[in-house]
């Protein structure tokens, strides 16, 4: 007596199968006895064939490797082409080794980039004629994506973003670059603009957001046209998205602290000396003027007239105190002398405090 074989195959039971819940396997078609022709074959137009080099991402003499339309699940999905158009089992010699270091080389080249962890090469060839090698990136610590599901899961995912994706593009592209070909995939271009408010930024957010999941729709792998047996064509529309603008940070004015300092310390100095300043001027003979004070009497040294801190406050009193003009009264002021030292202490201690702050 035969076991009953299960209703579904053990591989739904794997953690890497990404469905869940009741499954039921469908009836398999009756055979068909002659299969129709794949994109390239018969009175078919190839599509490989027919597309230039700008839809590549890097072009060399006799091989091309070009991406999906726009970001997908996987950090990165690239297919590697024959120029010539010939399937697998067609490659003379020469392509059949070159096929070997090319899949090596862009094999290295995608694991290159950062968050991948292996990279599936895949060939199916179901739709196209045209000899193509698929390469999907596994992210790095998805360990539920390890394994045959890989292209399964790049439809689920949610696609990566715009920016990201094409730096990946163009990161490959400049590591093929260095074995020889052209590189045609260039980075994103950083937008400098920023945003007027808040509420542009939100708005930013929200188109970033729509963009996203209308790219949830893209063309994967397990849906692209050379893996589907089909006779008509379609071709997704390319929905290119720009990148976010990232708000560019105001200037620093570094003087500003100093220049606050210096006229606190200008200040200072004024209220400490009213009544030195009074008497200095009653003494002085004419023509003259005592240290802190002006020739017009109104602004303080250090302090221009519109009350803008001046960078002349370190230089306009020596270090050992204000000078005493020649020709002024020497004065016998206990209480003025100990007003000098003390403006002469404040306006010694400004320069010293602003200047570690000139570079803020």
């Amino acid at each position: 007596m035969h076991d009953t074989p299960p209703s579904v195959p053990d591989f739904t039971q794997w953690p890497s199968f990404p469905f869940e819940g009741d499954l039921h396997v469908k009836q398999l078609d009756d055979p068909v006895p002659v299969e129709p022709p794949r994109k390239g074959e018969g009175l078919r137009e190839c599509t490989a064939c027919n597309a230039p080099d700008d839809a590549y991402i890097w072009v060399g003499e006799r091989w091309r490797v070009r991406a999906m339309d726009r970001p997908t699940g996987l950090p990165m999905v690239l297919i590697l082409e024959s120029r010539t158009h010939l399937d697998l089992g067609d490659l003379p010699n020469l392509l059949a080794a070159e096929l070997g270091v090319m899949t090596v080389r862009l094999e290295r080249a995608i694991r290159s980039l950062d968050g991948v962890a292996r990279v599936h090469v895949n060939r199916w060839g179901d739709g196209s004629a045209h000899l193509h090698m698929w390469f999907l990136a596994r992210p790095y610590g998805r360990l539920q994506l390890r394994g045959t599901f890989l292209s399964l899961w790049d439809s689920i995912l949610p696609p990566i973003s715009e920016a990201q994706w094409r730096e990946n593009l163009a990161l490959v592209a400049a590591w093929l670059a260095e074995f020889g070909g052209r590189p045609l995939a260039e980075p994103p271009r950083i937008q400098w603009q920023a945003p007027s408010s808040l509420l542009a930024q939100s708005e930013a957010a929200d188109a970033a957001a729509a963009d996203a999941a209308a790219a949830a729709a893209a063309v994967s792998v397990i849906e692209a046209a050379e893996e589907i047996p089909e006779p008509e064509e379609s071709t997704p529309g390319v929905d290119p998205t720009a990148g976010d603008t990232a708000p560019s940070a105001g200037p620093v004015d570094g003087d500003a602290h100093a220049g606050s300092t210096a006229a606190g310390a200008a200040r200072t100095s004024e209220a400490a000396s009213p009544a030195r300043a009074g008497n200095a001027a009653s003494n002085a003979p004419a023509g003259t003027m005592s240290s802190g004070t002006s020739t017009s009497g109104t602004t303080p040294s250090g302090v221009s007239e519109s009350g803008t801190p001046t960078s002349g406050v370190a230089s306009a009193v020596p270090a050992n105190g204000p000078a005493i003009p020649r020709g002024a009264a020497v004065r016998n002021d206990p209480e003025g002398d100990a007003a000098d030292k003390a403006t002469a202490g404040a306006l010694d201690e400004a320069p010293r405090r602003a200047a570690p702050n000139s570079d803020d």
